[in-house]
């Protein structure tokens, strides 16, 4: 098992949920996706309740589509951290979100995490947070390794099909949507844009980024089906 040094906790995150979510409409025509429900309980609660877990105590949640459903909600629930909201004015892109979320935090000058709003995960964050200050790193991603949605077919050299894989896991890590951040991202994020274009290249190159290996659950709620399955999938990990 990894071990990892002790590290202070970080104690506020940032929650993108300003996206439109077109792949999962009609569910979205009246609510952003962070709302919609896995195992009847919207995907931000599972979120806040598991940063809370963390040891977070003070959430930013970035709103954009519909964001008074979404205000509403947050507010008329007992939440376990404190949380507030900011509202883009004009969209931002994913990179110009965070940079606008992230200077309401409450201590800019400290570490944070992010995560995109349509992740339902649970990992270890603070071994995340450890690994990312062992390596000295401005941002650390969490990596996922999802299933296909389809079966895959093996082949040898010559032709032969020999073995069929139901719904494997892909061979390479993708980035999961969760970050930790140190206080220096503020100046490298874009105003407006895509962080994943321009800020990740630009620390990749410097050697300035981190990839963390989730060890836990993770699923993007991107389809009908993500919905559908995430409810089993959270009935399974929950009774392990």
């Amino acid at each position: 098992m990894t071990s990892f040094t002790h590290t202070a906790p970080v104690r506020q995150a940032v929650i993108l949920a300003g996206g439109q979510g077109t792949r999962l409409r009609p569910f979205t025509d009246d609510r952003p996706k962070p709302m919609i429900e896995i195992a009847g309980k919207p995907i931000i609660d599972h979120q806040i309740e598991w940063l809370a877990s963390e040891g977070v105590e003070t959430v930013i949640v970035s709103c954009g589509h519909l964001a008074e459903v979404l205000q509403e909600h947050l507010a008329s629930h007992d939440q376990p951290v404190d949380i507030s909201t900011v509202v883009e004015t004009e969209p931002l892109g994913r990179g110009g979100a965070l940079k606008y979320a992230g200077k309401h935090l409450p201590t800019p000058s400290g570490p944070w995490y992010a995560t995109n709003g349509d992740v339902w995960t649970r990992f270890s964050l603070r071994q995340m947070a450890a690994y990312h200050t062992e390596r000295g790193a401005t941002a650390t991603l969490a990596l996922a390794r999802p299933r296909l949605p389809w079966g895959a077919v093996e082949v040898d050299q010559l032709g032969h099909i020999v073995d069929f894989a139901e719904a494997p896991r892909l061979p390479y890590p993708i980035n999961g949507g969760i970050y930790v951040f140190g206080p220096d991202i503020l100046d490298l994020l874009p105003d407006k844009g895509d962080h994943e274009r321009t800020t990740f290249p630009q620390l990749a190159k410097q050697r300035r980024l981190a990839g963390f290996a989730i060890e836990g659950y993770w699923r993007a709620i991107d389809t009908h089906k993500d919905i559908q399955e995430a409810a089993k999938e959270l009935e399974g990990y929950l009774n392990k």
